[in-house]
């Protein structure tokens, strides 16, 4: 499969698996609210994402899917399968003894990740019992992610890309069929997340039979440790563990610390994130897997003039969706929440504070897609050190920032530390590669840059305007109708596309006749 069918085939499940999500949590919010029970099903749904991220998606599948595409090669399909078997059974053992001493010792987990709760009995019951129903999905989807390495080296990208979509169908529809035995909408979505997990698991077993992949239960764990692949299977975990562990103990450090705001803040920064991730995972993931391949083959081919091209690229691109989603997130924040989540339980109140979170997330946007372009440039010449010792300085900083801003803002400051140690992040960046001449910033890409930010923000000006107007005429427009405000809505989001595609035209941030070549050049080709 090449390159470019690789990418789109990921790229469009990814897009969709984030429709899906936001019909799921437009679903959440309004059975859930953004209340004491909301917060405690966040936390218990975060709990084995938590740990899914470190382990499964993160050390496991970067260790065994290089191993496994090298033992294809080199010893062929029935040597790689047998180490496929020898390592899932290793997987299932370790995480299967984890999930158990994890469900015995969950009121003190829960206790550790939500301080605020233990002034709420109820609520930290709740949480604890939602934890217990949803932790188990750990070790089902660390399988999902087992099978979707090995189809990944088989080059068989669709079914797990669109894996995810199972899961966040699953979600949905449990607001509305209840399972037996089940005493409350939460517990009902709890149970919904570890069958979601079981059926990811059958739809890619399906895949893997169909590819003729036979995997074979070893138990005779003790000797499959001591063997020499499965030790340095060992080994090359250990790096990831420590690169994935920083991102995901900062995810964890951030629900600590919003549990001690109150009742909701959990909540308001759930979905205040999930808006911002649409673009970033969108976005700054599409560059992230394009430009490594490309960037890889230039720093080989020591064809330095070209690896800067192919940079700049990635940067400008990024800055070219990113800013002006940024300013029009900012903007937009209080009618996109307010049409999104604002039914059912999730009130006005909710709305308001979530829309300050989008904002404070939303300010960092830029800085988090610029960084993704950015960290492949180590990445491809071999450096994976450098980025984690990057992500331990904005660790660093984003606790004690959160902490300094909690008190006086909420959690719009956590928020807010969030977007701010991003700029760190980036700075670093930007500082490493020039200091170690990999990269800089030529004078036209930051013309670039500047002319793209000017236009985003006259476009930002003319949103402000034409809410201020639509508040005037309608006396408060987001009290009407839902297909009304959906229609004004989109008439705002045509007005500042329209608006940033002109003023762009007019600063030179974007070079259509550049564009329109690009596209003739692709119709030639696949003509």
């Amino acid at each position: 499969m090449s390159l470019f069918k690789s990418i789109a085939t990921f790229g469009g499940f990814t897009l969709l698996s984030r429709i899906t999500g936001f019909l799921r949590d437009m679903v959440l919010a309004a059975c859930l609210g953004a209340g004491s029970v909301a917060d405690a099903f966040f936390v218990a749904f975060k709990l084995p994402n938590l740990f899914r991220s470190l382990f499964a998606e993160g050390a496991f599948t970067s260790a065994f899917v290089p191993l496994l595409s090298h033992k294809m090669v080199s010893e062929g399909e029935e040597r790689a399968e047998e180490f496929a078997s020898k390592s899932i059974s290793v997987l299932i053992f370790f995480l299967g003894i984890f999930t158990l001493i994890i469900e015995f010792f969950m009121p003190e987990l829960v206790i550790l990740m939500a301080p605020g709760f233990i002034k709420d009995p109820e609520k930290l019951q709740l949480t604890i019992d939602l934890s217990r129903i949803t932790f188990p999905f750990l070790l089902l989807i660390s399988v999902v992610s087992f099978q979707s390495g090995i189809l990944n080296a088989l080059n068989r990208f669709a079914a797990p890309a669109a894996a995810p979509v199972i899961l966040n169908l699953f979600m949905t529809g449990a607001v509305f069929v209840y399972f037996p035995f089940v005493t409350s909408p939460a517990h009902n979505i709890s149970l919904s997340v570890p069958i979601a997990g079981i059926i990811e698991i059958i739809w890619l077993g399906w895949f893997l039979k169909k590819a003729g992949v036979r995997l074979k239960a070893c138990f005779n764990i003790l000797s499959l440790c001591r063997s020499p692949e499965i030790k340095t299977l060992f080994r090359r975990i250990a790096p990831g563990i420590v690169g994935a562990g920083i991102y995901q103990i900062n995810m964890m450090v951030d629900t600590i610390i919003v549990s001690l705001v109150g009742t909701g803040a959990i909540s308001w920064l759930y979905y205040a994130n999930r808006l911002q991730q649409l673009p970033l995972g969108v976005i700054g993931a599409a560059i992230s897997v394009a430009l490594l391949p490309v960037l890889s083959k230039h720093i080989k081919s020591d064809n330095k003039n070209e690896a800067r091209r192919v940079q700049n690229n990635a940067v400008e691109y990024g800055a070219l969706f990113a800013i002006p989603a940024a300013f029009g997130l900012i903007a937009l924040a209080e009618p996109i929440v307010n049409i999104l989540f604002q039914h059912g339980n999730f009130g006005a109140k909710e709305t308001t504070m979530t829309a300050r979170a989008v904002i404070a997330y939303s300010a960092g946007l830029p800085a988090y897609v610029l960084v993704k372009a950015l960290t492949p440039n180590f990445f491809a010449r071999g450096d994976t050190k450098t980025p984690v010792k990057y992500s331990a300085v904005v660790f660093s900083v984003n606790i004690i920032l959160s902490l300094l801003l909690m008190k006086p803002f909420g959690h719009v400051g956590v928020a807010a530390a969030t977007s701010l140690a991003a700029f760190v992040s980036l700075g670093q960046y930007i500082f490493g590669l020039n200091k170690r001449g990999f990269w800089n910033f030529s004078p036209e890409l930051k013309q670039k840059i500047c002319m793209i930010t000017l236009s985003s923000l006259i476009m930002f000006i003319v949103l402000c305007g034409g809410e201020f107007l639509l508040d005037n005429f309608y006396k408060n427009w987001l009290t009407q109708n839902i297909v009304l405000k959906i229609s004004l809505l989109g008439g705002l989001f045509i007005l500042g596309v329209a608006t940033f595609g002109i003023m762009a035209k007019l600063t030179k941030a974007i070079d259509y006749n550049e564009i329109l070549q690009i596209f003739l050049k692709k119709g030639k080709k696949d003509a």
